[in-house]
């Protein structure tokens, strides 16, 4: 494939939430993490979600990292997110120059300020108080990560993560949000922006594309940037690429999956759609390397992203359903669309 510097480069994202106890939750992330390095991903993605294992599996991403970073050795490891509110800022600055040592410096800091209230009063805290106590940690943060001193005189230990010359970890923050407020936010930091796979439509355009809701964002996160300060977009999309064969049985599991949350990630009722418009209205690419292909190919915000990673969920997809995905991803829709892989077999 062609080497163009303005494509996105392929990313990887997973929920942990395959039908699972933890410990193999766990074991398939990491395969599916290997996997994707082996087949030129140039990052891998994982969630953060606290007590519910049907949200997601994993409450302590950084410590999975640290692991991860043990079986890899190239691929950049990032959280989507951490949520902040529900953390102590030190700690997190603490637990990521760790994770990042660790890693030879792969270490990639999805920060968000969490979407389900009923976790936060656990942590001493409330979903109406959220926006207020992640900028509180997100400054403790950026202040250790930038090799400075808390009011108290405290600096990070180990300082060689964070102030790693031209890319420390303070360079490597990222803000996710569906509002143009907080790319402005993200932008005018000069940290990197994270967008959603979905998200609610406008109540008075609900028909209205991704394209549309997630491009004014954009727009606002560059035009907030400060002079010098490039720009760092990363687009996730719900992306299960099959062999046809496979196809028909995948999409009969899908579609009672999708229903149950799809009028939750769209805003809209969505009760009588078929399945394929279904798959359309909840930014779901799901076929043949051909079919993912054809509908990825219009999507614009892909053509503005630095970054895209690709997941299987909303699908219901196993571990083998994944790992193959991997690989088409890699090897049949990467090179038609023109995203950077990044290893000598892929290129």
């Amino acid at each position: 494939m062609t080497n163009n510097s303005t494509a996105p480069r392929l990313g990887f994202f997973t929920r942990l939430l395959e039908d699972a106890p933890a410990d193999q939750r766990y074991r398939f992330a990491l395969e599916q993490i290997q996997a994707a390095e082996t087949h030129g991903f140039d990052s891998a993605w994982v969630a953060q979600h606290h007590f519910s294992a049907a949200e997601g599996g994993l409450p302590s991403p950084l410590v999975f990292l640290a692991h991860a970073a043990a079986q890899t050795s190239r691929i950049r490891l990032g959280t989507a997110i951490i949520t902040l509110p529900m953390e102590n800022g030190v700690r997190v600055a603490e637990d990521a120059a760790v994770t990042d040592v660790l890693s030879g410096g792969r270490l990639e800091i999805g920060l968000g300020s969490g979407g389900n209230p009923k976790s936060f009063p656990a942590f001493g805290t409330s979903f109406d108080e959220r926006r207020e106590v992640f900028a509180d940690n997100l400054s403790a943060l950026k202040t250790l990560l930038a090799g400075q001193s808390l009011d108290t005189g405290h600096t990070l230990y180990p300082q060689e993560a964070g102030l790693s010359e031209g890319h420390g970890l303070s360079e490597r923050l990222w803000q996710a949000t569906f509002s143009a407020g907080g790319s402005g936010a993200a932008g005018a930091a000069g940290d990197g922006l994270m967008l959603s796979r979905t998200q609610p439509r406008p109540q008075d355009k609900p028909e209205a594309s991704l394209d549309e809701v997630q491009l004014p964002v954009i727009d606002t996160y560059l035009s907030k940037l400060p002079a010098g300060v490039e720009p760092r977009i990363l687009a996730s999309r719900t992306a299960v690429v099959a062999d046809s064969e496979d196809l028909p049985e995948l999409r009969a599991l899908t579609e009672p999956a999708l229903r149950a949350e799809a009028d939750r990630l769209v805003g809209y009722d969505t009760s009588g759609l078929s399945l394929d418009e279904l798959l359309i209205a909840t930014d779901t690419y799901l076929g043949t390397p051909e079919q993912v292909i054809e509908r990825l190919s219009t999507e614009r915000v892909l053509s503005r992203a630095t970054d895209v990673s690709f997941q299987v969920h909303s699908v219901p997809a196993t571990n083998e359903t994944t790992l193959r995905s991997i690989e088409l991803l890699a090897t049949k829709v990467a090179p038609a669309l023109g995203l950077i892989l990044t290893t000598e077999q892929a290129a």
